[in-house]
């Protein structure tokens, strides 16, 4: 039986003696800062392995932001709303709703455990005054409605006002109910449950630009699914070999096209992306594009296939470019061109020396998430010691800041942070020796219309916004 983490399966591929040079050059990331960044609030400040947060989403509007956690929980922020006497209260997301979206199960007929962690919450565009969104652990993925209600119904004529059923020969009037206002309640009701589609974990879901169909991908399938049918998915990509000994990567990650509803791509973990038209075939296993970077054969080590798998990948708003994340880089790839990145970005290649130690912690097998802003004008990841990473595509400038509780205090002006990797090490920079691999930013979100962003570190989340003058 395949490992479920692509990380197993190349473990199993490869069984070779470790030799890293230890040569170390002095490497120091030089930033320039690209926006004036204040930190505006911090989130669930817990100590237990239950709440670190897994996934993070804006909504379409940007008024709403979704975190899933490791225990199975779903919990929503909206923005407060502009006024003339709290300007400074711009961008402050209070809690809107809490709620248990998956609980542990166990496979019977397999022997197997299923985490509650939510691995992915995906927005669907409002139509009404609800709103709706997708979240998935390993094996289910559940459509849930988020609505208000603030008013109630009394007069019944069957019940009394405590809720006790009144005798019928007792009732000599007929009284017409009427809503009488209440207090705001919040409430999340599960619409759609879709089950028994994936024998391998769920690394992704993506909505359609039709907005009635959605993907979502294992390691080796890819299921389309219509929101109102959950007894049937069709299953559009399948690399699983006839003999499991003969595999030799696994997805990673798949998206669905922001304006073509035809076009999907999934990426794999020998760092290959796969662009594939729905109308060509029912079964897109022979892809309509292939995007990848040749390797340079001077630099391929032990750990060349490792770092090359790609994590995340993003399409730009217009379509016209994704994005790619692998362990030590970002990489944008026009769509009509396949041979190599049009861009690309060194996230911490500071610590292409320790792949050795990295390896040994599995902090090599990371998977780091990539998003961009509302323009496609800059994009954002997360790496290690809570730093994460901007880089303006227009500019081509960078600046590491880090999410840190003892560095950030509500709307304090971040610093930005500098990586020595040897030498002499200069007052406000830090050596890479002395980064902090338990402290990762895996999950981020960009606001889609503005330059406020979502920082997951663990089990807490910080939202910093640009300066407000």
């Amino acid at each position: 039986m395949i490992h479920t983490e692509h990380r197993s399966v190349l473990l199993q591929l490869k069984h070779l003696h470790l030799n890293v040079n230890e040569n170390v050059n002095c490497i120091c990331c030089c930033l320039c800062l690209m926006y004036e960044v204040n930190n505006c609030l911090i989130f669930l400040p817990f100590g237990y392995a239950a709440d670190i947060i897994s996934t993070v989403e804006f909504n379409y509007s940007g008024e709403l932001l979704a975190t899933g956690d490791k225990g199975g929980r779903v919990v929503i922020f909206q923005r407060e709303q502009e006024s003339k006497n709290r300007l400074l209260s711009r961008g402050e997301y209070n809690v809107y709703s809490t709620f248990q979206s998956h609980e542990p199960e166990f496979d019977y007929l397999k022997s197997l455990e299923i985490e509650e962690k939510i691995n992915k919450i995906r927005w669907l565009p409002q139509q009404n005054a609800a709103h709706f969104l997708l979240s998935a652990n390993d094996k289910t993925i559940k459509l849930w409605k988020i609505s208000e209600r603030d008013k109630r119904a009394e007069g019944y004529n069957l019940k009394d006002e405590d809720g006790r059923l009144r005798d019928p020969f007792r009732i000599t009037t007929l009284r017409v109910p009427v809503l009488m206002p209440m207090d705001l309640m919040v409430e999340a009701s599960p619409r759609r449950i879709f089950a028994n589609a994936h024998t391998y974990h769920i690394n992704s879901i993506s909505v359609n630009s039709d907005y009635e169909t959605y993907l979502s991908a294992d390691d080796l399938r890819i299921n389309l699914w219509h929101l109102e049918i959950t007894d049937r998915s069709f299953n559009i990509v399948d690399i699983k070999p006839a003999n499991m000994e003969e595999l030799t990567e696994v997805i990673t990650a798949a998206e669905c096209h922001p304006h073509q509803c035809n076009v999907f791509v999934y990426s794999s973990s020998k760092g290959t992306i796969r662009l594939c038209d729905m109308r060509a075939a029912a079964l897109c296993d022979r892809h309509s594009k292939f995007f990848e970077e040749p390797e340079d054969p001077s630099s391929r080590s032990f750990f060349s296939e490792i770092i090359s798998s790609i994590s995340d990948v993003k399409f730009s708003h217009s379509g016209r470019y994704m994005m790619t994340r692998d362990y030590l880089s970002v990489k944008v790839w026009d769509l009509n061109m396949e041979n190599r990145p049009v861009e690309t970005y060194q996230v911490h290649e500071y610590l292409r020396s320790k792949l050795c130690s990295l390896y040994e912690n599995d902090c090599i097998f990371d998977k780091f998430e990539c998003c961009w802003n509302g323009s496609d004008s800059a994009i954002m990841t997360g790496s290690y010691n809570n730093f994460f990473r901007m880089f303006d595509r227009n500019t081509r400038r960078d600046i590491t800041l880090e999410a840190s509780r003892e560095n950030s205090k509500p709307r304090a002006m971040l610093k930005p942070r500098k990586v020595c990797t040897g030498g002499k090490r200069k007052k406000d920079e830090i050596s890479v020796d002395s980064l902090d691999f338990n402290k990762k930013i895996l999950h981020t979100a960009w606001h889609p219309k503005e330059n406020v962003i979502a920082v997951a570190a663990t089990n807490n989340l910080y939202i910093f916004q640009d300066k407000v003058n």
